[in-house]
């Protein structure tokens, strides 16, 4: 062959040999999981190419706010440790100047890819078009749940027996990452993966499984809905919604569905089937109901409804907080519901702050009293309790801190506002400004949770709520809410007179009996009111813009000193409390008033 005519090149010549790719494994240690409102506080990378390391970079950032307690337990990384390290405004320009040129890697790169992202926005640095390679994606497509019982880097250092342990520190976490793509790239021999452009396109392609049953997607209609995929055995494995239901559905059989679970679902199917509504609060509503009906493997949030927590003010001799899990008709009153047991002792926590109920558990009799046969406890001594349980504080007297806690459950929060502040002043006066933001925090557990309540309260309470939303193609998005529930919902076409609609709504709508306390009903109960999350569902469709009226019977109002109106107060608290810091203490947080 003659110059003229040069040889032509094999397919294997095509790509860049992983051999001569130079890759950047990176790791970040964060204050959160959104660079929304968190901050990197440590910056891990490991240069490689062909198997060799050719270079580290390491250090510590200062996230310009204080290091939540829960994350100092999780990485070893406090508040002092972090005073005197460079801003992440510093950090960025050698980081940058490190993986110039190269492919970046981490270990579920869509959380450290989107800090950096975030700060390089944030400091006027243009992001560089790096490729990128997840070992996550890796790890699914290339192990078996035979191997690996899940794709978290410690469970991968271990399944590849890497000589550095992942232990939340950068650097540890990005060798051991380093070692597991060294794992993964050889298993991946075996699939013929050579070069970096097939070794980036082989985590986003379809598994076999994926391609044989894109079938289940033929019969599947382009409208808004739900959609059930079943096993052989009719078993519901997953519920889920869609605005456009064989859009969603296909996507489950292409290459864009890379979480490991559900791919291990699709393998399981053997149908799916919908259910068309109306409009999208209708599909959003009939999602919650069936997922709390078949309570599908395969889903993870709103499968247990029922397990919703309240705060009860019971009814005894001596009233006290309880943390329980149903609502009965006793008299007593509720505050709730709470999404968890966290949040209620919160919620507990800031309201003894206000009212000095006792906190021990034991049943108090006057009997027992009278016979000094009741037990006491160290509060009493302490001053945080009236100690009725040795006759100090009488009956009558007991009262009326009873009183004042079922005011504030039933919607007074201006005794656990004032005694919150109260007690941040003084703190703050002090210079305990960690303590002062743990009291300001659970004033803020206690507003979300009166709130929350408050708010379904007043929606359970509407025998008939008709409501209208201009639709996205013109016409009218209807719903009737009767006790908290979706009752019905329909369309109204474009240019049609929305008046007939609305009646024939209202007349073919469901039949729902008021409840029992607002959210006490688990979802997909038939007779009576609703669950908390679709009533919450139901309030956030009628907070849209655009959102009318049509037609309501009954009042629909909160507590006028209720703890709806702390909302802007808080979320201005919280929001300034990220960003005031002390001069001498740099990170640690100044409370607000």
């Amino acid at each position: 062959m003659t110059a003229a005519h040069p040889v032509q090149g094999t397919l294997d010549d095509l790509g860049t040999p992983l051999a001569d790719v130079t890759f950047v494994v990176v790791d970040l240690e964060t204050t959160g999981a959104s660079p929304k409102d968190a901050a990197i506080t440590e910056i891990g990378a490991v240069k490689v190419r062909g198997g060799v390391e050719l270079g580290d970079l390491a250090t510590l950032v200062d996230p310009g706010g204080p290091i939540p307690p829960f994350i100092t337990a999780l990485t070893g990384i406090t508040q002092q440790m972090v005073t005197a390290a460079p801003r992440i405004g510093q950090v960025l320009p050698a980081f940058l100047e490190f993986a110039h040129g190269c492919v970046l890697v981490a270990h579920n790169a869509r959380f450290d890819v989107g800090f950096l992202k975030a700060a390089c926005a944030e400091h006027g640095y243009e992001w560089p078009d790096f490729p990128v390679v997840d070992t996550v994606d890796l790890a699914r497509r290339t192990l078996t749940r035979d191997e690996v019982p899940n794709c978290k880097l410690e469970t991968l250092a271990r399944h590849f027996r890497t000589p550095v342990q992942p232990n939340h520190r950068a650097l540890a976490d990005a060798r051991a990452t380093v070692d597991v793509l060294h794992g993964l790239i050889e298993r991946l021999g075996s699939f013929g993966v050579s070069s970096l452009e097939e070794l980036r396109s082989f985590a986003k392609a379809p598994t076999p499984e994926q391609r044989r049953k894109r079938y289940l997607a033929d019969d599947v209609p382009s409208a808004p809905g739900v959609y059930l995929f079943e096993n052989a055995d009719g078993e519901v494995l997953y519920v889920g919604k869609s605005g456009d239901l064989r859009s969603r559905v296909r996507s489950y059989f292409t290459g864009s569905e890379t979480r490991w679970r559900a791919r291990e679902m699709v393998g399981l199917a053997e149908r799916v089937r919908t259910v068309v509504c109306a409009t999208g609060l209708e599909a959003e509503v009939r999602e919650l109901r069936l997922i709390a009906q078949h309570k599908p493997r395969y889903n993870r949030r709103s499968k247990f409804p029922e397990r919703a927590v309240w705060l009860k003010l019971t009814v005894e001799p001596f009233p006290r907080l309880s943390i329980v899990h149903e609502c009965r008709d006793d008299g007593a009153s509720y505050l709730g519901p709470l999404s968890s047991r966290r949040q209620a002792e919160e919620a507990r926590a800031a309201l003894h702050e206000a009212v000095p109920l006792r906190q021990c558990t034991q049943r108090l009799t006057l009997t027992l009293i009278d016979k000094g046969k009741a037990r006491t406890c160290a509060l009493a001594d302490l001053g945080r309790c009236g100690a009725p349980c040795e006759g100090r504080e009488t009956p009558e007297h007991y009262d009326a801190h009873t009183a004042a806690a079922r005011r504030v459950i039933e919607g007074d929060a201006r005794p656990v506002v004032a005694a919150a502040r109260t007690r941040i002043d003084r703190l703050s006066a002090e210079l305990r400004y960690e303590e002062a933001a743990a009291q300001r925090d659970l004033l803020a557990a206690f507003e979300r949770a009166a709130a929350r309540g408050q708010r379904l309260t007043a929606l359970a309470r509407l025998p008939q709520l008709v409501a209208a939303r201009p639709a996205p193609g013109g016409g009218w998005e209807l719903s009737v809410v009767r006790y908290g529930r979706l009752a019905a919902a329909a369309t109204v076409p474009p240019r049609a007179h929305p008046r007939p609609y609305v009646d024939a709504l209202i007349a073919t709508a469901e039949t729902v009996l008021p409840g029992g306390p607002p959210g006490a009903i688990p979802a997909g109960a038939v007779t009576a009111g609703a669950g908390a999350e679709e009533m919450e569902c139901v309030l956030r469709w009628l907070d849209t813009p655009g959102v009318r009226l049509v037609e309501i019977d009954g009042d629909w109002t909160c507590p006028v000193h209720g703890a709806e109106g702390l909302r802007r107060w808080l979320d201005h608290a919280l929001e300034r409390a990220r960003d005031a810091v002390e001069p001498e203490d740099r990170g640690v947080s100044r409370p607000l008033r």
